[in-house]
C-alpha cells in the first residue's frame, strides 16, 4: 500500500524515492519517539495528574527551552547546514575547520547564557508566571537551574545533527530521540518517587545527554575530529551570525508566544497548563512524523542544489515534498478529529487524571487538529527560504502569526470565560456541561487559526519569491 502511494506521488523518479524512503525512516523513528512520548506523558499523567506540580514541570520548561530553541535549533541549524554545504564543496578539511570554531564559539556563548539565566532563575519565574504561588516559585526554581544543563547539551548535540543530516546519516539522527525520551521515562519511574518533580527534571537532562552522546562516534566516523579552535572573528561565525539574526527573531517570537501562552493558562485554572501541553504534544506527533521529517530530509538536498545553482532540481523536490505531506497529513488529521476522546481516554485517563480533564483535553486536541496540515507544511516551507539563505521571510511570516495568536487568545478566553452565548454552544456542542471554566479551550482555537494564518502568509510569500527567482 505505501508503494503504491508513493509511486502514485513520485513516479520513477530516483531522487524522489530516496527522499521518500529517508523521510520514512525519519517518520518510523519519529513515531517510536512519539509514542514513547505519549507513554511518558501518561506516566506524568498518572503520577501527578493535571495539577499544580505538573504546571510547574512545563512552566520551568519553558525558559530553558526558549534559551535552546533561538540559538540553536532555530537560528544555529538553520544557518550552519547551508553554509557547511559551501565549503564542503570547496574544501573539506576547511568544512571540518570551521565546524571546530562553530561549536566552540556557540558553546561558550550557551555556557554563558545559562549562567545568567541560572542567577535570574528566581525573577524570572515570579515574572513569567504570575499564578504561582511563593511556594510554587521555590519549587520551580531548583528545577528551571537543573533544566539549563539540556540546552547545553543540545547545542553540542544539534551540531551533530546538522552533520549527519548533510551526509545522510538519518537512521542515526533519527535514533536520538528515542533515547532523550527514555532518558525522562528513567526520571519519572527512578528518580521521581524520591525526588518528586525534581526527579524528572533530572530524567531531561539525562535523556539530553544520551541524545548529544549517541551522535559522537558516527560524526568522527563522516570525517569530524574535534580541535579547540575559538574566534569571533572567524569569517564563517559572521555569515552564520548574520544569517542567524533574522530567525532569532523568528524563533523568539515563538518561544515568547509559548511562554506568554503558558503564563495565560497559569491564570485560567488548576491543571490549565497540563491540559493545553497534553493535547499539545498529542497534535505535534503527525507534524513531527510526517512534517518534520521530510522537512529535515529535503533541506540539506534544497542547500546543495541551491549551492550548485540547480535551480529546477530545487523546484522539483520542493514541489514533491509538498504534495507528500498533504497525501499523508489530511487523512491522519481526520481521524484525530473522529476520535479524539478515545485517543485522550486511551493515553491520559489514569491514576489522578480524571473524566473533566480527559474531555476538556479531546477537545483541545480536536480543535489544534484543523490547524496540523498547515503545521505540517510550515517546516517544509521555512527551510526552503533557509535553502535560498532568506531567513527574513520565515521571520516576517512567524511574527504576524505569533502576534495574532496572543491577540487571539486573549480575546477568546476572555470570551469563553463570560459564562455567555458562546461559552453556551461550546459546552453543548462539545458536550462539556460538566465543566464549570472552559476557558482552555480559547488557547488551541486561537493557536490553530493563527497557524493557518501563518501558513497561507509564507506560502504566498514563497510564490512571489520563486517568481522573481525563475
Amino acid at each position: 500500500m505505501l508503494s503504491r502511494i508513493f509511486n502514485f506521488s513520485f513516479g520513477r523518479d530516483q531522487q524522489a524515492k530516496k527522499i521518500t524512503s529517508s523521510a520514512l525512516i525519519l517518520g518510523v523513528f519519529y513515531l517510536i519517539s512519539a509514542i514513547l512520548g505519549l507513554f511518558r506523558d501518561r506516566l506524568l499523567a498518572g503520577r501527578f495528574g493535571a495539577g499544580r506540580e505538573l504546571d510547574i514541570y512545563f512552566a520551568a520548561f519553558r525558559i530553558p527551552d526558549f534559551v535552546y530553541n533561538i540559538i540553536i535549533l532555530g537560528g544555529l541549524i538553520v544557518a550552519f547546514l547551508p553554509l557547511f554545504a559551501e565549503y564542503f564543496s570547496r574544501d573539506e578539511k576547511e568544512a571540518w575547520e570551521m565546524t571546530n570554531y562553530v561549536l566552540n564559539t556557540f558553546l561558550f556563548c550557551l555556557i554563558l547564557l545559562s549562567i545568567i539565566f541560572f542567577i535570574f532563575a528566581p525573577f524570572l519565574i515570579k515574572f513569567l508566571f504570575p499564578g504561582f504561588s511563593t511556594e510554587e516559585i521555590q519549587t520551580a526554581i531548583p528545577l528551571v537551574r537543573l533544566l539549563f544543563l539540556s540546552p547545553i547539551l543540545f547545542g553540542i548535540s544539534n551540531l551533530f545533527s546538522g552533520i549527519l543530516q548533510y551526509f545522510r546519516r538519518f537512521f542515526i539522527y533519527a535514533l536520538t530521540p528515542i533515547l532523550y525520551n527514555l532518558g525522562i521515562i528513567v526520571g519519572i519511574l527512578f528518580f521521581s518517587p524520591r525526588f518528586g518533580i525534581f526527579g524528572v527534571g533530572m530524567g531531561v537532562v539525562l535523556g539530553a545527554f544520551c541524545h548529544m552522546a549517541f551522535q559522537i562516534p558516527w560524526v568522527i566516523k563522516c570525517g569530524f575530529s574535534y580541535k579547540p579552535f575559538f574566534s569571533f572573528k572567524y569569517p564563517a561565525i559572521g555569515k552564520i551570525f548574520k544569517l542567524m539574526v533574522p530567525r532569532i527573531f523568528g524563533v523568539a517570537a515563538q518561544q515568547i508566544n509559548l511562554i506568554v501562552i503558558t503564563s495565560i493558562a497559569s491564570l485560567i485554572s488548576v491543571g490549565a497548563i497540563a491540559v493545553f501541553n497534553f493535547s499539545n504534544n498529542l497534535q505535534s506527533l503527525p507534524i513531527g512524523v510526517i512534517g518534520t521529517s521530510f522537512a529535515i530530509v529535503i533541506f540539506p538536498i534544497l542547500s546543495k542544489s541551491w549551492a550548485s545553482n540547480q535551480k529546477e532540481e530545487f523546484f522539483k523536490n520542493f514541489s514533491l515534498a509538498l504534495r507528500q505531506i498533504l497525501i499523508f497529513v489530511i487523512p491522519v488529521s481526520a481521524l484525530i478529529i473522529l476520535f479524539r476522546e478515545q485517543i485522550i481516554g486511551l493515553i491520559l485517563k489514569t491514576g489522578q487524571f480524571g473524566l473533566i480533564e480527559t474531555k476538556l483535553t479531546a477537545v483541545c486536541l480536536g480543535i489544534f487538529s484543523v490547524s496540523i496540515f498547515a503545521q505540517s507544511l510550515i517546516p517544509l516551507l521555512s527551510r526552503a527560504f533557509f535553502s535560498l539563505k532568506d531567513t527574513k521571510t520565515p521571520t516576517l511570516a512567524t511574527f504576524f502569526g505569533v502576534t495574532l495568536n496572543i491577540i487571539m487568545a486573549v480575546f477568546f478566553i476572555q470570551l469563553l470565560g463570560n459564562q455567555g452565548y458562546l461559552s453556551f454552544l461550546v459546552k453543548n456542542l462539545f458536550n462539556l456541561q460538566m465543566v464549570e471554566n472552559i476557558s482552555i479551550i480559547g488557547l488551541p482555537l486561537a493557536f490553530s487559526i493563527s497557524a493557518i494564518f501563518q501558513f497561507f502568509l509564507l506560502y504566498t510569500l514563497f510564490l512571489k519569491k520563486i517568481k522573481s527567482i525563475n
